[in-house]
């Protein structure tokens, strides 16, 4: 069991999950089963386990069932807040602005349907070493989870794009980030956007640190995903 840490985790829990219909035309995917329970059960525990200990769940798409089966988090050892959409999507970059007042001056940042077990204290420390106000976490992917989109060159994020296909692009974004709130500054609130496009603005300024992992990530995104995560807790060392 890990030390408490300060700093919290949005979780981006507001997408519409199409690549897992018909199982999300009646739930949102935080609470797909995995081994007989939502997935977002398994995502709060092992935040907690590495010392997480306060997340701000960014919903929208049936999140009312969420904070219907979670609540305040006690059962899971977290202390969860909700931000809610609204009438309209807001994109990722969008829910991270609408939930700042949550959130406070720095936070992870991690999407809804990763798994990802690694230690969260030397993402912390690498972006509080940097002094940069943003970090992505790699890991040097090769096309074999997902496509690579990331140039990944002495510690440094080079390249960030997710439509441009360089054979350079060796790493992929891991799907955990930290951020000063005052990066969303510049973005309207209540106006769609996406966090894709905060994040190449900041490399583009030399403004987003770099830390590679070496532990591969889990995903509910699709449904090979789903299987590959059930196998993965299915295992005593999960």
């Amino acid at each position: 069991m890990s030390a408490p840490l300060d700093l919290p985790v949005a979780i981006l829990a507001g997408g519409l999950a199409t690549r897992l219909r018909p199982i999300t035309e009646k739930i949102p995917k935080s609470l797909v089963p995995v081994r007989g329970r939502p997935f977002l059960a398994h995502q709060l525990e092992m935040l907690q386990a590495r010392g997480i200990r306060r997340a701000v769940l960014c919903i929208g798409y049936l999140g009312e069932m969420i904070e219907r089966d979670f609540g305040d988090g006690r059962d899971y050892g977290i202390q969860l807040e909700y931000s809610f959409d609204g009438p309209k999507l807001l994109g990722t970059g969008g829910a991270l602005k609408r939930a700042l007042p949550r959130l406070g001056p720095e936070f992870f940042v991690l999407y809804g349907d990763s798994y990802l077990p690694i230690a969260y204290r030397p993402v912390a420390e690498t972006f509080h070493r940097s002094g940069l106000p943003g970090l992505m976490t790699v890991y040097h992917n090769e096309g074999r989870y997902d496509t690579s989109n990331v140039v990944f060159r002495d510690g440094a994020i080079a390249v960030y794009d997710k439509k441009l296909r360089l054979p350079e692009m060796r790493h992929i974004d891991y799907g955990l980030s930290v951020f000063k709130a005052a990066v969303f500054d510049a973005y309207a609130a209540d106006q769609p956007f996406d966090l894709a496009e905060v994040m190449g603005r900041l490399v583009q300024a030399k403004q987003l640190a770099g830390y590679e992992v070496s532990e591969r990530f889990y995903e509910i995104g699709s449904p090979a995903g789903l299987a590959e995560l059930e196998t993965l807790l299915s295992s005593p060392h999960a």
